[in-house]
């Protein structure tokens, strides 16, 4: 056991119980900035971590009937493709010499810039998409949501493949906007669902890659399942207005140092 990254499991899980912000976009620049782990060894890793902490959340929300099992289908129909189209692309790369780091690492700060725009912004466009200045354009929506739910899913594959990144804050602004009528534990419930196989393929494709590490991977875990459990019940007696803001702006900084290359 590794006590530095049992404890960056810990610290991880317990701000991801206590916000329910998905855990890669904080464990991925951990691993980065402060282990000095490869970008692609820690997307990967991240990725079958994320599958496993989040998976029993999928028997909760189902037995609640919080799932909406058609959307899953469509956003799979699009992520699932396009995240085995990135790992190909990742091992046409990696074979022909090209070092893919730089490609991850502009990846996940573009990732996680979204996803603290997704934090500071989800209530405004959940307002927003179900206010009355949508309503003439509502038609159109719905005539397209299908398509556009496949799109998303294709979106969040390759961000979520490429940076471990946006399967859960992203995925939620998404579905709130696409079906601003469904209630908030139903879109949080149809994302998890989502977010589960999601992480699973692309962590499976890195693990073909040769980009997990299993004995990471393991003292990870160590850590954040009891930082899940103490985070939640403290997250229950903080304002939201506190952590939210704060945890945007954290990502928002370190996203920026990632992405800066890239520009």
């Amino acid at each position: 056991m590794d006590f530095g990254y049992s404890f960056a499991g810990f610290v991880v899980g317990f701000i991801v119980g206590m916000t329910g912000v998905g855990g890669g976009s904080l464990m991925t620049p951990i691993l980065v900035l402060l282990f000095g782990i490869k970008p692609a060894l820690a997307v990967g890793t991240d990725l079958l971590y994320a599958s496993v902490t989040k998976a029993g959340g999928i028997v909760v929300h189902h037995k609640n009937g919080t799932v909406l099992w058609p959307i899953v289908g469509l956003l799979a129909l699009g992520s699932a493709p396009a995240s085995l189209a990135t790992v190909f692309i990742l091992k046409r790369l990696t074979e022909q010499g090209v070092d893919p780091g730089g490609l991850i690492t502009g990846a996940l700060g573009v990732a996680l810039i979204l996803t603290s725009f997704a934090i500071l912004g989800r209530s405004t466009i959940v307002r927003l998409a179900s206010g009355p200045w949508f309503e003439p354009m509502r038609a159109l929506h719905e005539r397209h949501q299908t398509a556009m739910t496949v799109s998303c899913g294709i979106i969040l594959g390759i961000l979520v493949t490429l940076s471990s990144v946006g399967a859960g804050a992203l995925g939620v602004v998404l579905l709130f906007f696409l079906y601003p009528r469904l209630p908030a534990k139903q879109i949080v419930g149809t994302d998890l669902a989502h977010a589960v196989p999601l992480t699973a393929v692309a962590g499976l494709g890195h693990a073909h890659l040769g980009t997990v590490d299993y004995t990471l991977l393991v003292n990870l875990l160590i850590g954040s399942l009891p930082g899940i459990y103490l985070g939640s019940n403290l997250g229950v007696k903080l304002p939201d207005y506190v952590t939210r803001p704060a945890l945007a702006t954290m990502l928002l900084l370190i996203g920026v140092k990632f992405a800066a290359p890239i520009f």
